[in-house]
């Protein structure tokens, strides 16, 4: 059997890892161009919580490595301190200094020097919720009762207003989750965060779409009126389906303009129950709040001219593998999830109950 060599990724192959992996690209879709295996990429993002790690950078004035290596030249020539701080237009001391904490005269190599100073210009600044324990112990209590980072940081500005040093963001909160180095917050606490992965993912990740996007006699979302991307005039809603396990279902509805929510139950996801479902919820409304209907690609709309047929709302397809362009649904979603956790049996939930995790 023949075995593969083990990749040694190089900066230039991170930094494109990292490019394809903010952009959205899957795992999987990025190990394919390496010819890897998906946890080889896994392990490149994984450490950092799917978090890039800043561009590593010194300051101006210090050494360069080529500097480095006329020093080492200047001590193979036996030149004085003086004689090589001159040709690099350094001060003595300057010099003095570099050979004498990497090894002296007698061992001082160039490349371990370089090295060396990487390795002593790693002072990450401490995160606030380390500086700040009791600031620390206020986000860890509402994250376990399952506050949102976005609801904790605007809590926190709203109880401290004005003060800075008892409030934080809620990039800084996710950080210091997924980034388990910084020993800020548990890493347990990651199980209360609605999403529950243990990295971040890009805002425009997503596996939907992925070979798929043929729909029959599909509207796109670009013919879509002005007027709906605006949100100014209510009745426009958007649309998607949240799964559970053992293969069950609920269709996710919300109203562009006011954030309204409609939940539907769902025996399956075959396209003629959907459509069923979505025609009952809409019958509930006055045509003037049911509009349009913003849905993604998915085979569960396929039927979606009998929807229009029976309701005379029009229905618009995203482009395949683009979750924003249902921005609002989406967010819905993750919020939905507080409720409807991932991996449970939604079919346990009545429609009464579902309405009342709707309002």
């Amino acid at each position: 059997m023949a075995y593969r060599t083990r990749l040694k990724y190089t900066d230039s192959m991170k930094s494109f890892i990292w490019d394809r992996y903010q952009q959205g690209d899957s795992i999987w879709s990025i190990a394919r161009s390496f010819d890897r295996s998906s946890s080889s990429i896994h392990g490149q993002i994984a450490p950092t919580g799917g978090i890039r790690p800043p561009q590593r950078k010194r300051r101006p004035q210090a050494l360069s490595l080529e500097e480095r290596e006329e020093i080492s030249r200047g001590i193979v020539a036996d030149l004085s301190i003086r004689a090589i701080a001159s040709q690099l237009g350094r001060s003595p001391s300057t010099v003095s200094r570099e050979i004498t904490r990497n090894g002296g005269y007698q061992y001082y190599r160039a490349a371990q020097a370089e090295n060396n100073a990487w390795d002593r210009a790693q002072r990450p600044k401490l995160c606030k919720l380390v500086l700040n324990r009791r600031l620390s112990r206020k986000v860890e209590s509402k994250l376990q009762i399952k506050w949102s980072p976005q609801q904790i940081a605007g809590w926190l500005k709203r109880v401290n207003p004005g003060d800075e040093r008892n409030q934080v963001s809620h990039e800084t909160i996710y950080r210091s989750l997924f980034i388990q180095a910084r020993g800020a917050l548990k890493k347990e606490l990651q199980e209360c965060l609605r999403s529950k992965r243990s990295i971040r993912r890009g805002k425009t990740s997503s596996l939907k779409g992925i070979g798929l996007g043929a729909m029959p006699n599909a509207i796109s979302i670009r013919e879509r009126p002005a007027s709906v991307e605006d949100r100014a005039v209510p009745g426009h809603w958007e649309g998607d389906l949240i799964e559970g396990s053992n293969k069950t279902f609920i269709a996710t509805l919300v109203e562009r303009h006011s954030r309204y929510v409609m939940l539907a139950k769902l025996e399956d996801k075959r396209s003629e129950t959907v459509v069923s479902a979505l025609i009952k919820q809409a019958h509930k409304l006055p045509d003037e709040l049911y509009k349009s209907l913003t849905w993604d690609r998915g085979s569960e709309m396929t039927n979606h001219q009998r929807f229009t047929l029976e309701t005379n709302i029009k229905v618009y397809f995203c482009d395949p593998q683009s979750p924003w362009q249902r921005g609002s649904n989406e967010n819905t979603n993750r919020l939905l999830r507080q409720y409807l956790p991932k991996g449970t049996d939604l079919s346990v939930h009545s429609q009464t109950e579902l309405n009342r995790i709707a309002r």
